[in-house]
């Protein structure tokens, strides 16, 4: 379905600028808005965004230590 939209200039500008820098275009991430929006959780995409977010973390040597975190000063 195409939906017709008055955007102001500049902010579509700044908003295709936006998407270009996520490597997505903006009618990409409009769909994404309105399916979070609507509610309809589509699993593969949940699926697929967990595996693009996982491992990206930095521990910098830190491990979890029950006790330490249990410690009462």
């Amino acid at each position: 379905m195409n939906i017709t939209l008055s955007v102001d200039e500049q902010l579509v500008a700044r908003a295709r600028k936006r998407a270009d820098a996520l490597g997505k275009s903006l009618n990409q991430l409009i769909r994404d808005y309105l399916q979070k929006l609507a509610g309809g959780d589509n699993p593969q995409q949940s699926i697929d965004e967990f595996r693009r977010l996982s491992g990206q973390g930095h521990s910098r040597g830190w491990h979890f230590d029950r006790d330490e975190i249990h410690e009462r000063s």
